[in-house]
């Protein structure tokens, strides 16, 4: 079969021109055609194989297909012509599944690209969609991209993770999983930090499923990725703008439609921009357990993370600081081992902030390490979550930082 390999493909490419020359469905008979026409009489045999190769262009994924219906495969990723790579949650590795050429990974980004609504050309070389089954594509053409044409796939898990499984995959001790549940009841204000690919959404939204089922839940995304196994859940997704450049709907736009619909809770899937203001602004208006999820190296970063972002709405140093000190109650770390691929719950840390700068700092009131160990963080970070979980604010808040 290796043998037959190129001449296989010379047919498909043949076939593939003389099909997009004229109407007509896809069938093993316009093949048959296609190929007579050609000059190419060949057997059944090669008709069918021509046929499935030319589906396989067409319908759903393409070659990429099957990788998305493996068990645990979160993330299939094309870097140009050559093997796929897939995430099971230990790592990339390879598969079996190869891109031949250019033109063919071109072209499946294309009609990725475009069954999400999006154009993707020279004009437009990248594009961030999501497609009909819910599994976010993210492409870039060559030559922006090295060595080919690259499109990253994220597949959201049906139904998503409890609490409940999250501890037994590993990614919660016993005392992490008892400490997130508490923060959910307790409806403090938190973020879900971490990394790309380090389990954020999921675990933000495992979070969201142990919501008492009586609450409203708003959730607003720039793409739609979370889906909280809850009864009461409203999705806003951003929406790009259209190649004209018009039509646009930005997330911060959103956030504020979200507070003119009675949310018991407010969520942002991934604060990553100027958005990060409005909901500061919600959580000082009396929406208690907002959340949302934010790239950050650790949970120390997050105040100078979240300040950047600020800064980028036109809101100062001093007014973000302020801001955050009384907004937020925690902050949920989640890192990747190395070794193991394993993404897992880090670090749960408060903020405390500087009586004389009036600066926020996240300081750790447990850190979980590789080996499901818990360390104490210094007694008033442990102090002050203890009193998050009780409902009682965090001690060290101060008047600037009281709700």
């Amino acid at each position: 079969m290796d043998a037959d390999a190129p001449a296989l493909a010379a047919l498909v490419e043949e076939a593939r021109v003389r099909l997009t020359a004229g109407p007509g469905s896809l069938s093993p008979h316009r093949v048959a055609e296609a190929l007579r026409a050609a000059g190419r009489p060949v057997g059944d045999a090669a008709v069918l194989a021509v046929y499935e190769m030319l589906r396989r262009d067409v319908v759903g994924a393409g070659p990429l297909e099957p990788l998305l219906r493996l068990p645990g495969v979160t993330d299939v990723l094309v870097n140009g012509p050559g093997p796929v790579r897939i995430d099971r949650g230990r790592g990339l590795e390879p598969t079996e599944v190869r891109i031949d050429s250019e033109e063919s990974c071109r072209r499946l980004a294309q009609r990725l690209v475009a069954s999400g609504g999006r154009r993707l050309d020279d004009a437009s070389p990248y594009a961030d969609v999501r497609l009909p089954d819910g599994t976010r594509c993210h492409a870039v053409l060559a030559p922006l991209a090295q060595p080919g044409t690259a499109i990253s796939l994220r597949i959201p898990r049906r139904g998503g993770f409890s609490l409940d499984e999250l501890r037994a995959a590993g990614a919660l001790t016993a005392e992490g999983h008892d400490l997130v549940g508490a923060v959910v009841r307790a409806r403090a204000a938190f973020l879900v930090s971490g990394g790309t690919g380090t389990g954020k959404t999921t675990l933000l939204a495992a979070l969201l499923a142990a919501v008492d089922p009586a609450e409203r839940i708003l959730v607003v995304e720039d793409a739609a990725e979370l889906r909280p196994a809850h009864p009461q859940v409203v999705a806003l997704e951003a929406r790009p703008a259209n190649v004209e450049g018009a039509g646009a709907v930005l997330l911060r736009d959103l956030v504020r439609q979200a507070l003119r619909m009675r949310p018991d809770r407010l969520v942002v899937g991934e604060v990553r921009d100027a958005a990060v203001v409005d909901l500061l602004a919600a959580l000082n208006t009396g929406h208690e357990g907002g959340c949302g999820t934010l790239h950050a190296n650790s949970a120390a970063d997050v105040p100078a993370r979240v300040e950047a972002l600020a800064l980028s709405a036109g809101l100062g140093r001093e007014a973000t600081h302020s801001q955050l000190a009384s907004a937020l109650d925690v902050v949920l770390h989640v890192v990747r081992d190395r070794g193991s691929g394993r993404r897992r719950l880090g670090e749960i840390a408060v903020l405390d902030r500087d009586e004389r700068t009036g600066l926020v700092r996240t300081v750790p009131a447990v850190t979980f390490t590789d080996s499901g160990q818990s360390v104490p963080g210094p007694d008033p970070a442990v102090a002050d979550l203890r009193a998050v979980l009780h409902g009682e604010g965090r001690a060290g808040r101060g008047e600037a930082g009281a709700r």
